[in-house]
């Protein structure tokens, strides 16, 4: 019923115009580009920025939009499913219904029609991490992880997408900014410091860590105070509040009825040739051999879930649902972002000791490899 009143309240030219635009090929962007293009961003810069995304944005939203709607298990027909495919249909109506950008007034109207794109799709990933939720309760985890393999592939390749359309936004909207931060190229750092950044991440994440504990162990940071390479601050952000994270909540737990103090979270910055890479360590247990194939799905949390202790959520109140974990995406979600740029992240675990975390980040500065 859910589905077939949804479907009602969009047009079959429409869902005929999503299939055509979803069938064409899109276009990848490099980071240098984006670098050498952003540099100098004159009107006529944003005016071909505007005119390249007016085209490729509505093919990588129907493509989502097409996939949203022909998943297995019955994940499509899921409440939150169906609202997350709601929002990719109103986007696409609304790119598809501006017309020709053909001068600046156009151009600006444009920019901020695509921000409030951006904004409806805030809460995507918790939505659809609802949907996914939905689904294992349905299933009662009577299916093997290895038999969801499709889903999984599904949900890596939507998230991905995903980021790349909001990079590809987020630039474009950024460049408009008349005082931009210095060494800022949109939202490309020049001279990030991950050291700030894996700072900054690591309050964000005792302060929930606390919130939800009562206390927070301490985090110790490791390297060069002066380095920095170009990077997507945001995105570091995220990798390493995801990580640090789940290390305070297992370290937390593990020595919340001990008399002990517990160890600090250790994050070391190290600067290599090829990748800088930040490794995040705990003394929280660690995983079990059995569980480490699983960390990367996103049918898996070492947390308890949080729909057994909210089953009367509606699908709109969990976007705002502050919660230390239970989800189980923030490590996949967290590699994709390190994969988006050409990076990887890595989990080693000792069980009955803790857990070592690799995040490993392409120096991007000279990349022309097109972005996903």
């Amino acid at each position: 019923m859910a589905a077939k009143k949804l479907y009602e309240s969009f047009s079959k030219g429409l869902f005929e115009e999503v299939q055509r635009w979803g069938s064409m090929k899109q276009t990848g962007v490099s980071l240098k580009y984006m670098l050498e293009f952003g540099s100098t961003p004159t009107a006529r810069n944003l005016l071909i920025s505007s005119q390249f995304l007016h085209k490729e944005l509505p093919i990588r939203i129907a493509r989502r939009a097409i996939d949203l709607q022909n998943l297995p298990y019955g994940l499509s027909l899921k409440p939150a499913v169906l609202k997350v495919r709601d929002w990719y249909l109103d986007s696409f109506r609304d790119l598809r219904s501006f017309p020709d950008i053909k001068d600046q007034n156009d151009e600006l109207e444009f920019t901020r029609m695509i921000k409030m794109i951006k904004v409806r799709h805030n809460n995507v990933v918790p939505m659809m991490a609802l949907g996914v939720q939905q689904l294992k309760k349905d299933l009662d985890l009577k299916v093997d992880y290895k038999d969801l393999d499709e889903i999984h592939q599904f949900l890596d390749r939507f998230y991905m997408s995903r980021i790349g359309i909001r990079m590809l936004i987020g630039q474009h909207v950024a460049l408009h900014d008349p005082n931009p931060p210095p060494d800022c190229v949109g939202y490309i750092h020049t001279k990030m410091s991950p050291l700030e950044v894996a700072r900054s991440a690591s309050e964000d994440a005792r302060c929930i860590c606390s919130r939800e504990y009562g206390s927070a162990p301490d985090v110790h940071i490791y390297g060069d105070p002066d380095f920095t390479f170009p990077y997507v601050p945001t995105h570091l952000q995220l990798m390493v509040f995801e990580l640090v994270k789940n290390s305070l909540r297992a370290v937390e737990e593990r020595f919340m009825d001990s008399d002990k103090v517990a160890p600090p979270i250790r994050i070391i910055v190290a600067d290599g040739l090829e990748d800088v890479t930040i490794k995040v360590s705990d003394e929280g247990g660690g995983i079990p051999r059995s569980g480490l194939p699983k960390i990367f799905t996103y049918l898996y949390s070492t947390a308890r879930n949080p729909l057994d202790e909210h089953s009367d959520l509606e699908t709109t109140d969990v976007a705002t649902l502050s919660t230390l974990a239970g989800y189980g995406y923030g490590l996949p979600i967290s590699r994709l972002y390190a994969r988006y740029f050409g990076g990887d992240l890595q989990i080693i675990s000792m069980e009955g000791y803790g857990t070592d975390a690799y995040l490993h980040l392409s120096r991007l500065g000279d990349s022309q490899e097109p972005l996903p």
